[in-house]
């Protein structure tokens, strides 16, 4: 018994529990085996492995040292929490005067004041242990007679000294980059030295490069990568021709959006002798073109990934690879591996092969263009194109069926002058050429990854898998909550959680509420990864899958093309082992999830600049935050967030319930809840901290 309440907290050590709830959990249901439950849970509170608080036990992350290494987060507020490396301990809240010379992000160690028991820690950093950054991106301003650094991210709290003679031609306002920081006394500023000026702040290619700094993005690349870069010509030799199928001769093409540059991807259709249908899904051979370990493979793999920015693209390879040598375009001999699928035309597939090929796309289409050609069933290869279409439809009502969810995150596009300001913001309109295009993308991935996962003999090999793993309990509970307050269905203790998502899905399609449902389900979800460890894709419903059609702009799916030819034609010279493709994998994950945030940054300031001549209008939103200090509202139109500030809702004083995802009115009970619609009216746009103000209009 006292095994299996120990286990049980190891696993459940974020919250408490009564001991009614952990019986039922560790399914004792006699009354005898109960009492005992009860006599462990007290010993166990003696032994100060667990605490209580009221008739709820939980673990007591309380360490048994002093002493402890994490991450040092600063607030808005100025204060901090130390979320330590070990995650069975609580984060530990250190006051602004106990930040020492720490900045937000650096790994610190902190000592914990005596005799804490209770449900906070609080402690001290006494020592830096890395600095999260060695340089800061900031605008250069000056004070009286001397110099200082304002950095771009708030939470470093602190300017940066820099003396006159360390300028290094830099002018007030300028967007510079700091280096060689010290900081060695919190009664003093850090001092630091302008190691590169990027430019004036507020054009383009400064905002670009100031964003990239901080995200520890690489917008360069070195002397050396470029060099072997340049050394790749495009001309394919007789040698690499041997093995591949030439698809040359046949209907190739590419499906993209107006404004890509790179064609990771291209298709093909045909109706075979037995009248079934055999696609092949051509994705860009880059491992033919990268080999192992070069400066090329080492800085596409520091990298990760490419980062699409608003505007700008910081690539994962060179540019003459990835928009020319390595990207299908059109009327070009292009080196590719494809994976060939036969299918009836209700989508069964009864055969499949994975093999180099080479092609020729005969046509570059944009998404826009099919659409046109499936709406008017006719125009360039109209006739693959609406079987291709077809097929897609028949393939994604079947992954549906088998419990794949359709989570649809809305996304903006922007319309920017010459100078890259943004003129225009409208949603991104999903239509028939876009899943057209995902479906056969999601079938080579799962189909790759079955292949290896599921050999038909010999062991099964080292290999990365894209997984996404079931939904936390206690987070699916709060969405179920949340989406009945707003009138809807969700059932969190059905058998099939995904049949009760995509019904969800369904049911608020088209729907103002749709963004933020969608947005609160993905976060009630646990994130998808790269991992050695197949444990298969919730989200997708597939019990296998991979990253393979895109390696063009991510290193995963280079690295699955070098694996799967070593496997399938047993050449290569890939010597991965399951720790290393371990330590790959955790690091492509982190890099993916930096490049998000980027990415979401990037949009966030572009929005922000955009509204900035907007101040006076009135929008119609949907409140998509509830705090204690006020009301996040999304506009409905462009995506837009800001807040409606709690001091500037008029007429009554206002509380926040959390149980009601609401603010609610002291004397008329009104209340402004998740998911509500309002108008509002734009009030005020501070670019430099990233904030927008609005009213709401009654």
């Amino acid at each position: 018994m006292k095994k299996k309440i120990v286990a049980f907290f190891k696993k459940n050590h974020t919250r408490g529990f009564k001991s009614r709830d952990i019986a039922k959990m560790l399914t004792i249901t006699e009354e005898h085996e109960y009492i005992s439950l009860k006599s462990f849970l007290h010993s166990l509170v003696d032994e100060e492995f667990l605490i209580r608080s009221g008739k709820r036990y939980m673990l007591n992350r309380v360490p048994k040292s002093n002493k402890i290494i994490g991450t040092l987060q600063i607030t808005h507020g100025g204060f901090g929490f130390v979320i330590p490396k070990d995650s069975k301990i609580r984060d530990i809240f250190i006051a602004t005067r106990n930040l020492n010379t720490a900045f937000n992000g650096d790994t610190v160690e902190v000592i914990l004041f005596a005799n804490q028991k209770g449900k906070n820690l609080e402690g001290q950093i006494t020592a830096i242990i890395k600095r999260k950054k060695d340089e800061i991106v900031g605008t250069l301003q000056k004070a009286n007679s001397f110099y200082f650094l304002k950095p771009d991210d708030r939470d470093l709290h602190r300017d940066i000294y820099i003396s006159k003679n360390n300028l290094y031609g830099a002018k007030t306002g300028d967007k510079v980059i700091v280096g060689k920081i010290k900081w060695e006394s919190t009664d003093l500023n850090p001092e630091g030295e302008i190691v590169e000026l990027i430019g004036k702040s507020g054009s383009g290619d400064t905002e670009l490069i100031s964003l990239a700094h901080d995200f520890n993005l690489q917008y360069r690349f070195s002397e050396k990568a470029l060099k072997e870069a340049d050394q790749i010509t495009e001309n394919i030799s007789p040698d690499e021709l041997i093995g591949r199928i030439d698809y040359r001769e046949r209907s190739v093409f590419t499906i993209d959006p107006g404004d890509a540059k790179d064609f990771d991807d291209a298709l093909s259709i045909e109706i075979i002798e037995n009248d079934n249908y055999s696609v092949g899904i051509h994705i860009a051979d880059v491992s033919n073109y990268v080999n192992y370990r070069t400066n090329l493979d080492k800085e596409a793999f520091t990298r990760g990934n490419s980062v699409y920015l608003v505007g700008k693209v910081i690539p994962m390879l060179p540019e003459k690879l990835s928009n020319n040598i390595c990207s299908l375009v059109p009327h070009k001999d292009r080196c590719t591996y494809s994976v060939i699928v036969e299918l009836t035309k209700r989508g069964k597939i009864v055969n499949y092969k994975i093999d180099k090929t080479i092609i020729k796309s005969k046509r570059r289409f944009t998404y826009e263009e099919v659409q046109d050609i499936i709406d008017n069933q006719k125009g360039d290869f109209a006739k693959e194109l609406l079987l291709l279409n077809s097929l897609a439809q028949t393939l994604r009502k079947k992954r549906l069926r088998e419990g794949s969810i359709d989570f649809f995150s809305p996304e903006v596009k922007f319309e920017l002058d010459e100078n890259g300001t943004p003129i225009k913001i409208y949603k991104k309109e999903t239509q028939q050429s876009n899943m057209l295009v995902e479906e056969f993308m999601l079938l080579a991935n799962k189909l790759v990854a079955s292949h290896i996962a599921s050999p038909e003999g010999g062991n099964i090999k080292p290999f990365v898998y894209r997984v996404h793993d079931l939904p936390d309990n206690e987070k699916i509970l709060e969405f179920a909550k949340f989406v009945k307050s707003l009138g809807y269905s969700f059932d969190p203790n059905a058998a099939s959680k995904s049949n009760q998502f995509q019904l969800l899905m369904s049911s608020v399609k088209g729907t103002e509420e749709e963004a933020v449902i969608n947005e609160l389900a993905i976060r009630s979800m646990a994130k998808a990864v790269y991992s050695i460890h197949n444990i298969g894709h919730y989200g997708l419903g597939f019990k296998y899958y991979t990253h393979f059609t895109s390696p063009i702009r991510r290193y995963s799916d280079l690295m699955v093309h070098r694996l799967l030819y070593q496997y399938l034609n047993k050449k290569g010279n890939f010597k991965y082992s399951n720790e290393e493709l371990d330590v790959i994998s955790d690091h492509l994950s982190i890099t993916e999830r930096n490049a998000v945030e980027a990415e979401r940054k990037s949009v966030k300031l572009k929005q922000i600049e955009y509204l900035q001549n907007h101040i006076g209008e009135e929008f119609h939103a949907i409140i998509s935050g509830v705090t204690y200090f006020g009301i996040f509202v999304k506009i409905t139109s462009i995506l837009a967030e800001g807040l409606v500030k709690i001091r500037d809702l008029e007429n009554d004083s206002y509380i926040y319930d959390e149980k009601k995802y609401a603010l609610v009115g002291k004397a008329n009970k009104k209340q402004y809840r998740l998911g509500d619609k309002v108008n509002v009216k734009l009030i005020r746009v501070d670019i430099e901290k990233s904030e927008v103000d609005f009213i709401i209009l009654e």
